[in-house]
């Protein structure tokens, strides 16, 4: 028998808790000039009702309440913004919001105080549960078999404790973990999804972040880069003349070398950060140490191995989540770097590049001083 979560304070509330989301989600459409469409505002209200049977509602004898809600749809359909918007509205001081790569790094660091139990990784989830009424996934992907096994084993123990689980992926369930070599494996999880999640699709529309005045640019993005670009990337990339070069830094007790640092900016070769075996968890040590890099030596993913795209791909993903100043320096255009090669989620990958400011560069580089 398990025991059962504490149940963290609830914020005491004149207004019904459904009718709160759905106003504080048409406050923020309102803020920014938004229009919803029906998918994104049938989501709100699913998520509002839900919320209220969760915090509210009794088990009955033949009816299981639904655990949480899995909203799904292509990328700059809306999805992390409705979440956001309940998230935010949800009145619960027991609530997380978690980035994917992020939460697995924490939990694979939160089993280490528990070496040596029977289930290392129930004991975090239960430790979890006592602490969390309701937490939220935002751009929830598997592809590796390592995290599908891990999230899978979380989520049944999560959904068992009482913890309310909603996610946001541009993946159906049933598209989850898409290789074919994992995901026979990873179909109880799926199933667990289907069974006890509320699954709501925000599919069609178009990708807001494209349209004018909404873009939030995080970085630049310089192309065609010639190999006499290293003026200008020292220029840009806040290296003065107190810069170091050619350094080699430990990384997670691995070797990396960075072309130039100083201070919290850093400039590093695509080959070093991503053709070699690098995890998730290099890559969040990495922003957490500076927070502006350049990243030279980009082209066709192509040709590079399909693991060199996918770590690409995760890098950019956690950049993105995390704030980084990023500047990409490119042989092509953005809209070519997938020509020829494979990459699993580049859709949301290429949705978040296209925020950057392009730069178009003369094709010889020269130093104007």
């Amino acid at each position: 028998m398990t025991s059962k979560p504490q149940d963290p304070e609830r914020i005491v509330l004149a207004e019904p808790v459904a009718q709160r989301v759905r106003r504080h989600f048409t406050d923020l459409l309102d803020a920014r000039g938004y229009r919803a469409d029906s998918a994104q505002l049938a989501a709100i209200e699913q998520l509002g009702a839900w919320l209220d049977e969760h915090l509210h509602g009794r088990k009955g004898w033949f009816r299981r309440r639904p655990s949480g809600v899995y909203l799904w749809g292509g990328v700059g359909r809306g999805k992390s913004f409705v979440m956001d918007a309940f998230f935010s509205a949800a009145p619960l001081k027991g609530k997380r919001r978690v980035h994917f790569h992020a939460f697995l790094q924490e939990l694979q660091l939160r089993m280490h105080d528990f070496a040596g139990q029977a289930d290392p990784l129930a004991c975090v989830a239960r430790e979890i549960a006592t602490q969390t009424q309701l937490l939220c996934f935002d751009e929830f992907h598997v592809h590796d078999i390592g995290d599908a096994m891990l999230l899978g084993r979380l989520f049944k123990v999560l959904e068992e404790e009482g913890v309310g689980l909603v996610c946001t992926s541009n993946y159906s369930p049933d598209c989850l973990c898409p290789n074919p070599l994992y995901h026979e494996r990873f179909k109880q999880t799926i199933s667990l999804i289907k069974r006890r999640l509320i699954i709501l699709s925000v599919e069609g529309g178009e990708d807001y972040r494209l349209h004018a005045g909404e873009r939030e640019v995080w970085g630049s993005f310089y192309w065609p880069m010639t190999d006499d670009g290293e003026v200008l990337i020292r220029q840009q990339s806040g290296l003065g003349g107190c810069a170091q070069f050619d350094h080699l830094m430990d990384v997670n007790h691995r070797p990396l070398r960075l072309y130039a640092y100083q201070g919290q900016c850093a400039w590093l070769d695509f080959t070093e950060l991503f053709a070699t075996a690098r995890s998730t968890a290099d890559y969040l040590w990495l922003i957490e140490r500076f927070a502006q890099m350049a990243i030279s030596g980009l082209g066709p993913l192509g040709d590079y191995p399909q693991d060199v795209s996918q770590r690409f791909l995760n890098f950019i993903d956690i950049a993105y989540d995390r704030g980084l100043k990023l500047q990409l320096y490119s042989s092509v255009a953005i809209e070519q770097l997938t020509e020829g090669g494979y990459a699993q989620d580049f859709a949301r990958t290429l949705s978040r590049l296209r925020t950057l400011k392009v730069i178009a560069l003369p094709l010889t580089t020269q130093d104007s001083g």
